[in-house]
């Protein structure tokens, strides 16, 4: 293990334990040296590499495009674990580049270590709860390996998903999940018979195996609807809509078997279903329109508007949200502009801006507490324990101040509100949700 990724692992694991505070692991894997190749769904670009390789034991090599291997970057993407693989687009010989970074594959392997490899070989530009098609690639490396070692030594393949509630949202959940491991060698025969065939069908096993470690809405045109359903239910994974009194792997549950549901049924020849559908689009476009969010209905029904509790909270937090504007502000701000200006695409903005944002934070608070040690108050080792604590407590403090404010002015404009309409029509919906989706 090379020290950059021994320290990457560690380091993640605390931002990403900032981003996403609820994660849970299905099936995890116990042991460091596996050989195996895991093959994972792609559904949040760079920050998917990130979540699986600092919450699970073993030691991953990555398959990385070959473009961001700049001469800058090369030594340190090195370092981390990660392996280009070249494309037609990348102007090289790709099947001698290629074969270069097979062998090393083979190597990783060899030595105990495993290979991540994400499948479906691209990211939707929006997050959707799918599975899109996968490729032979991960199959092929495994067959290969054991021909490099003579099939002296058993390589798995293991299916693997990531699950989202909102990849590119602060405070959102994760779950990971892990399917059985395949062990390649009990396929030498067939392999050695029909390599093509036996590449195949373990493939199409690996899909289906994927497509049970995720919510996979098979029909594009029906994602929507599941979203919504979620939203109204409350039992989903959506993450604004959901009830977090409801333990996260039991609203996984719900959310992969609602999309098993749908997917089982011709949804377009459902009348009933496809007017359910048109409500339910019609219900939250509105919500839009009027600049009204589910959240906020659901609040004032249950009566959530506690303005003595919040109000003392306001004042005893104000030093600590203070706090964490002092350590945070300037810095968010810039990566947050950055980001999204250098990245069109927004399914890069969650994973770069926590991994900026850990490098940016974490030197402007070193500047800034040094300069407090020199010209405020010298005592060296009172600095260097409140840069461990301070700006995490009051930043963590100081994001929870602003959502609860925001709410509270929020719920105090629309409490007199007449929403009427806006109830009667989610009742309505609500209540053909549970006459038409027999789904606990």
């Amino acid at each position: 293990m090379r020290l950059v990724y021994l320290i990457l692992k560690f380091v993640l694991k605390f931002g990403l334990w900032v981003f996403y505070p609820r994660l849970r692991i299905v099936n995890r894997p116990k042991n460091r040296f596996t050989r195996t190749i895991y093959a994972s769904n792609h559904a949040a670009s760079f920050m998917d590499p990130l979540v699986i390789a600092s919450n699970q034991s073993p030691i991953v090599f990555f398959m990385t495009r070959s473009d961001v291997f700049t001469p800058l970057m090369k030594p340190i993407l090195w370092a981390a674990h990660m392996l280009p693989i070249y494309r037609m687009q990348d102007g090289v010989d790709t099947k001698e580049k290629n074969e270069e970074v097979f062998a090393k594959c083979n190597r990783i392997l060899n030595f105990g270590r495993s290979l991540l490899i994400f499948s479906e070989g691209f990211t939707d530009d929006v997050f959707v709860r799918r599975l899109k098609p996968i490729k032979k690639g991960a199959v092929r490396m495994g067959f290969g390996a054991l021909e490099h070692m003579n099939w002296k030594k058993k390589v798995y393949i293991q299916a693997l998903g990531v699950n989202y509630s909102d990849p590119n949202m602060l405070g959102s959940e994760v779950v990971i999940s892990n399917g059985n491991p395949i062990c390649l060698n009990e396929y030498r025969s067939e392999y050695e018979e029909n390599p093509s065939k036996v590449i195949g069908d373990l493939t199409k096993r690996v899909e289906t195996e994927m497509q049970d470690q995720i919510t996979d809405v098979r029909d594009l045109e029906w994602t929507s609807f599941h979203e919504h359903v979620m939203r109204l239910t409350k039992k989903g994974m959506n993450a604004v809509d959901s009830d977090k009194r409801i333990p996260l792997l039991e609203r996984w549950e719900y959310s992969r078997n609602l999309a098993k549901w749908m997917n089982e049924r011709n949804l377009n020849e459902q009348v009933d279903l496809v007017e359910l559908k048109a409500s339910l689009e019609n219900y939250f476009k509105r919500l839009d329109k009027r600049n009204l969010k589910e959240v906020d209905l659901t609040d004032l029904e249950e009566d959530a508007f506690h303005p003595i509790k919040d109000i003392l909270f306001f004042i005893l937090g104000f030093p600590l949200f203070a706090l964490g504007v002092l350590h945070h502000y300037l810095p968010y701000v810039w990566v947050k502009s950055f980001v999204e200006k250098s990245f069109k695409r927004p399914v890069f903005w969650g994973s770069v801006k926590m991994l900026l944002g850990l490098l940016v934070i974490g030197m402007y608070n070193i500047i800034l507490i040094s300069a407090l040690n020199i010209f405020v108050y010298p005592a060296f080792w009172f600095w260097f324990m409140y840069f461990f604590i301070a700006p995490t407590l009051s930043g963590v403090v100081a994001y929870h101040y602003l959502r609860r404010l925001k709410r509270y002015a929020r719920l105090q404009e629309l409490r007199n509100e007449d929403l009427s309409s806006f109830y009667e029509e989610r009742q309505r919906c609500q209540a053909a949700i549970r006459r038409l989706i027999p789904v606990a």
